[in-house]
């Protein structure tokens, strides 16, 4: 029984891992919105339909609020700083045309 909740742990710690600190990641300048949103999003933002690609809190249901969150991160999620300029600008409109808001 200890063993396994070791490994539980050990397996919560990587996920959590995975899904923190900052990424390097920097798009091709030619990326579409959806193009970033996969690369660098999915891994952890799994869409949850064909048209839906996730669902917004109101707090961060406007472009500039999508953009600082992808760009600065928080607890769990990474800060994306490589993301700038008109591909900010693409991966924002994407997530923001494919999203519900939850109210």
């Amino acid at each position: 029984m200890k063993q396994f909740k070791l490994a539980v742990a050990a397996s919560t710690l990587v996920i959590l891992v995975g899904c923190g600190g900052g990424r390097d990641y920097t798009p091709p300048a030619d990326a579409s919105g959806e193009q970033i949103f996969t690369t660098a999003c999915s891994e952890c933002h799994k869409p949850l339909s064909a048209d839906k690609a996730m669902i917004l809190g109101s707090g961060v249901a406007s472009k500039e609020a999508i953009i600082k969150k992808f760009q600065s991160g928080s607890m769990r999620m990474p800060a994306f700083k490589n993301i700038q300029g008109e591909s900010a600008d693409r991966l924002a409109d994407y997530v923001l045309k494919n999203s519900e808001v939850r109210k």
